[in-house]
């Protein structure tokens, strides 16, 4: 008599399959984390752009807040849209990417600083232009991590559309992957102006006396990081904001930069 013994067909244990669809998940997750902690260093991985997410951080209890030029209801999609009349393209702000309570506002803002003066509020990420009669142009910026934050008194210098850019030497060796950005230009190791370069569209630059701080304001090219610290120090701007910005003020213009445990205003 012959016996014939046929292999049973292999099964994998349905519950095996779902904690290997559940592992595959959580690597991906925590590898999307990993690439958005990134994108703060420098660039963004391509593909990579972490958009907000959350509940909108709530204006101060008491401080009125009034359109852009106090003109009927604020069309943010106008305000932050494409624009094509500059040297480079300006690309539409993706309003999802960024906290709401950071967009431009009028705001009521008490103040004994005069007229057309600066003032940053590291702690809140605002920066103020001080219009008079109580009140002030608000716009949401990004700040210097820890360890890099700056504050005192300085004035526009000079103000630049499209800037180069001339990382210093500290930065270049504590990121050293940028270097591979950089070329020899006019004045030294840097990256040309344009729709890649780290400083956006504008740059205002802060000097106290005839010494130049070596920070700045100006643009950026990752919006996303606006309300957080994550900077080497300056203070970056949205695209839009930071052209406005550049337009209402002069050099010579007195800016005042609060220390990160002092806030600009209190009701």
């Amino acid at each position: 008599m012959i016996i014939s013994l046929r292999p049973r067909p292999w099964r994998f244990p349905c519950v095996s399959i779902a904690l290997c669809i559940a592992a595959f998940a959580a690597l991906g997750a925590d590898s999307a984390a990993a690439q958005a902690q990134s994108c703060f260093l420098f660039f963004c991985p391509p593909g990579v752009q972490p958009g907000w997410q959350g509940t909108p951080v709530p204006d101060r209890q008491g401080e009125p807040v009034r359109p852009f030029s106090g003109s009927g209801n604020l069309q943010y999609s106008a305000i932050y849209a494409e624009s094509n009349s500059e040297p480079f393209p300006v690309p539409a702000l993706r309003l999802s990417e960024v906290d709401p309570t950071y967009l431009r506002k009028s705001v009521y803002y008490p103040t004994d600083e005069p007229s057309g003066t600066i003032v940053i509020d590291p702690q809140a990420h605002f920066l103020y232009l001080v219009e008079g009669g109580g009140r002030a142009m608000r716009y949401g910026v990004g700040v210097g991590r820890s360890g890099f934050e700056w504050s005192g008194v300085a004035t526009i210098h000079n103000k630049q559309e499209w800037p180069d850019w001339y990382p210093p030497k500290e930065m270049i060796e504590r990121q050293p992957e940028i270097r591979r950005m950089m070329t020899e230009l006019q004045s030294g190791i840097g990256m040309h102006g344009g729709p890649r370069n780290p400083l956006g569209a504008r740059a205002l630059y802060l000097w106290q006396g005839n010494k130049d701080t070596l920070y700045r304001i100006h643009g950026t090219v990752e919006p996303w990081t606006i309300g957080k610290s994550v900077s080497s120090g300056c203070i970056r701007m949205i695209n839009q904001d930071v052209i406005d910005l550049y337009e209402r003020t002069p050099v010579g213009a007195k800016v005042v930069v609060l220390s990160s445990r002092a806030t600009a205003w209190r009701p």
